[in-house]
């Protein structure tokens, strides 16, 4: 006999979360923390006394005293067990009538397809679970390949432990963070210790992109409500120490200048080149030095773990140092704490299903994984508002899109 909760504990609700194969942050106990313009419930259900389901239900507020509830990438069940999937949303919908709620949101992890870029795209066979959720009286939202249709992008690049290296990176991820490794950046993870430079880099984003993203108080809040398991990974370009040695190096070449002999034309050649090459370089660190001082910081993200899991939710870079490839470098060496750490994977964020474009240039040089979701679906509670409420909803949704 299966038993329906609306209040299960941090401990016993994270355990089980972590500990399932669907296990997703966003179905962590504390990311109500994170979203808490939303008011959650941690339910579950029992079988024999033991924990078999768990979801964290967001609600939030509509107008006329109605709501919504939302549950990201949940609920945490076999979506197999037709008759505990069923159970579930039977006692939720209780809760939500009770709630006033017009309809449930729900985008489970069940994958649709996983595979490499380089791979042919091959279905997993998901059809069991999708008929099953559709007993539930639940409409889908379809397979859509953009960003604005659903709240979570369906298509994910996700890296797997046993993909990870350098030898699985691209020629041009390998290319580029060699760039990074000579001009010795220094990469830092640390903690709130960090927060104010990383949050300088994202400024820089938000201006180059022309977009608003997050706070300095909302990256505080993810690093004070999973403590050691968020972490930054910042890039530190020392341009005083660079510019010396890029001085050094061309004290040298002026003295291989005096001493090259006038018939030794490709030598000399060479070393002209190299003299011009210079001088630009000691001109621009002279120019970045008066700017940004001794040491800048010119990239970073910000990590969350969570069970055998890890999401890069946030990364962000300083455009006057593009050159230096300090991102590539960076993101590498975030994802190798992260499975040194003991995850399994490290998602590094949503994309068009269409697999094209900036992000997905970036991102394929480390071989991850596009992880294809099965997507988004509603159940209606109030079937005669649902269809009111669905284009109220859609209206908000629009006008939100627009202001990214």
């Amino acid at each position: 006999m299966y038993i329906f909760k609306s209040d299960i504990n941090k401990n016993e609700y994270d355990h089980f979360v972590e500990n399932h194969p669907s296990c997703n942050l966003l179905q962590s106990y504390d990311w109500a923390n994170i979203k808490n313009n939303w008011k959650p419930i941690y339910t579950g259900v029992y079988e024999d006394e033991r924990l078999i389901a768990a979801g964290l239900v967001l609600i939030r507020p509509l107008p006329l005293s109605f709501s919504m509830f939302y549950l990201p990438r949940g609920p945490i069940l076999d979506f197999k067990n037709k008759e505990l999937l069923n159970f579930y949303f039977t006692e939720l919908k209780n809760i939500a009538k009770k709630e006033h709620c017009l309809f449930i949101k729900f985008d489970p992890s069940i994958l649709v397809s996983s595979f490499h870029l380089d791979e042919e795209r091959k279905e997993f066979n998901y059809k069991e679970e999708f008929e099953n959720i559709k007993s539930c009286k639940a409409i889908h939202y379809g397979f859509n390949k953009d960003f604005d249709t659903t709240i979570q992008p369906r298509y994910n690049m996700v890296e797997y432990a046993d993909d990870f290296g350098m030898d699985s990176l691209s020629k041009k991820g390998k290319k580029n963070i060699k760039v990074a490794q000579k001009q010795n950046l220094d990469i830092q993870f640390g903690h709130k210790e960090l927060l104010d430079d990383f949050d300088k880099v994202m400024k820089c984003t938000e201006e180059r992109k022309g977009i608003s993203l997050r706070t300095k108080e909302y990256y505080e809040l993810l690093l004070d409500t999973y403590k050691d398991d968020a972490f930054i990974t910042l890039a530190y370009f020392h341009i005083h120490d660079m510019l010396n040695e890029t001085k050094e190096r061309y004290e040298k070449c002026l003295l291989d200048l005096d001493n090259c002999p006038e018939n030794a034309k490709k030598k000399r050649f060479t070393l002209e080149e190299l003299k011009d090459s210079l001088e630009k370089k000691i001109s621009k660190y002279e120019e970045d030095v008066k700017t940004y001082g001794e040491t800048v910081c010119v990239c970073g993200t910000l990590t969350v773990k969570y069970g055998h899991t890890s999401e890069i939710l946030y990364a962000g870079m300083n455009e006057d140092f593009k050159r230096l490839m300090g991102p590539y470098l960076t993101w590498y060496k975030t994802m190798e704490k992260c499975f040194e750490l003991g995850c399994n994977t490290s998602n590094m964020g949503g994309i068009e299903g269409t697999l094209k474009g900036g992000l997905v240039d970036f991102k394929e040089i480390y071989h991850p994984r596009i992880n294809e979701y099965i997507g988004e679906f509603d159940i209606p509670v109030n079937a005669l508002l649902y269809n009111v409420a669905f284009k109220f909803y859609k209206k908000i949704k629009e006008r939100n899109t627009k202001h990214k």
